[in-house]
């Protein structure tokens, strides 16, 4: 048959999403599904049950992570892979991870109706814990299988109540003995919401992902000297926010420098004792950078750390800068971003090159296999909330766009 005619089965696709996404269902729309627990088991259950049924072999590997294998003419060929995750937030949404693996699952069911043979292998991944909301840290599957950590590290990891990842894994009857390692892979694919504005913004339908932006957590301690807030004129104060304020502003002015990509996020203050008629002795502030460019994001972490020193020194505060995570950049493979556009363009779609903001899987998966990831917009940029929203036509194109570019890599 001519495979330029394929399409995705739209209604399917979405029957599978609203399916999957009645496991976990929140009060207000959305899905509560995080890893391990008996609703992820349920969740990972149905997408066994629904590759079985279209006739992949399964693997399961030492972290949990699960492969759907559909074979080709030459079995030794190295692999074409799609995947994402299927756990969630507390109070995340339907599409989030969900669809990267749904669309993978699609195109086999395509492929299979079509009775489609393709010489290399096409595949079908979940991974383990991308969240990290149960477990920390995020991306855990896919970390170890890229080597970021190692299985015996994934294992001991706890949460909140104190249950360990490998015990979970057991009770939930997905501690499968697959070696958690890398696999030669001819190509890596992964689909997903762009859980940002841009597409939307733009009124385009595809984003051929070219990266994903580097990151750095750090927690910023000033420390000063308590005292009453009436007494105490303010040029005897060793007040810490005197230092805290101009670094926040100059943290938003670096990322703004540092245009478009560039990011600064305060997400979260402390501050001790906490008493609105007290001088604060301490404050803590934890800032997130980001960019794209792994050079630019250097230059924009030393400007930080020049400016906690210069702004410290200046107000007589004690400053500590401790760096609480880090996830490098990474640049996507460029013959498989190229074969997005393409593929795009064929079948109509209008499509941009983007940068992710987020995190994903395919940040551990492009450390052992060329990578990269499309984009498919969602309501208002929002995610990991209940409200998360994407159109049929949206998530069609971007499964559509998938199938061309893994059937283009197996052929």
């Amino acid at each position: 048959m001519d495979v330029a005619a394929l399409r995705v089965n739209s209604d399917r696709l979405w029957s599978a999403l609203e399916e999957m996404a009645r496991i976990g269902a929140t009060s207000a729309g959305g899905c509560n599904r995080q890893a391990l627990t008996d609703l992820d088991r349920q969740g990972r259950d149905l997408f066994v049950r629904w590759a079985r049924e279209a006739g992949c072999t399964i693997e399961i590997d030492e972290v949990g992570n699960i492969f759907a294998q559909r074979p080709g003419t030459d079995r030794d060929a190295p692999a074409v892979l799609a995947g994402s995750h299927l756990d969630t937030q507390a109070t995340g949404g339907k599409y989030d991870g969900v669809y990267g693996v749904l669309a993978g699952l699609e195109v086999l069911r395509v492929l299979n109706e079509n009775a489609v043979v393709t010489r290399a292998p096409v595949e079908v991944a979940v991974w383990t814990n991308e969240e990290g909301c149960r477990f920390a840290p995020a991306m855990l599957g896919s970390g170890v299988v890229s080597s970021t950590y190692t299985r015996d590290f994934a294992y001991a990891v706890e949460d909140k109540a104190g249950l360990r990842f490998r015990d979970e894994l057991e009770r939930i009857g997905y501690l499968g003995s697959r070696p958690a390692a890398p696999r030669p892979y001819a190509a890596m694919f992964e689909a997903h919401i762009e859980q940002g504005p841009i597409l939307e913004k733009e009124g385009l339908t595809i984003g051929a992902v070219t990266g994903i932006q580097g990151a750095y957590w750090f927690d910023i301690t000033f420390e000063g000297l308590s005292c009453h807030a009436g007494p105490t004129p303010m040029e005897m104060r060793r007040d810490p926010w005197s230092a805290a304020v101009p670094v926040m502003a100059g943290a938003f002015a670096l990322a703004r420098a540092n245009g478009p990509w560039g990011r600064a996020t305060i997400g979260d203050v402390r501050v001790e004792p906490g008493s609105r008629n007290t001088v604060p002795a301490r404050v803590v502030v934890s800032i997130d950078i980001r960019h794209p460019d792994a050079a630019t994001l250097e230059t924009m972490v030393a400007g930080l750390h020049a400016l906690v020193e210069r702004e410290c020194a200046a107000h007589g505060i004690f400053g500590q800068t401790a760096q609480v995570w880090h996830m490098p950049a990474t640049a996507f493979d460029a013959r498989l971003v190229e074969r997005v556009v393409s593929a795009a363009r064929r079948l109509g779609h209008s499509c941009m090159e983007i940068v992710s903001g987020a995190g994903h899987d395919s940040l551990h998966t492009a450390q052992f296999a060329p990578t990269t990831m499309i984009f498919v917009p969602c309501a208002g940029g929002l995610s990991h909330n209940e409200a998360e929203a994407a159109t049929a036509a949206d998530l069609a194109a971007g499964a559509d766009v998938l199938l061309h570019a893994m059937l283009e890599e197996a052929a």
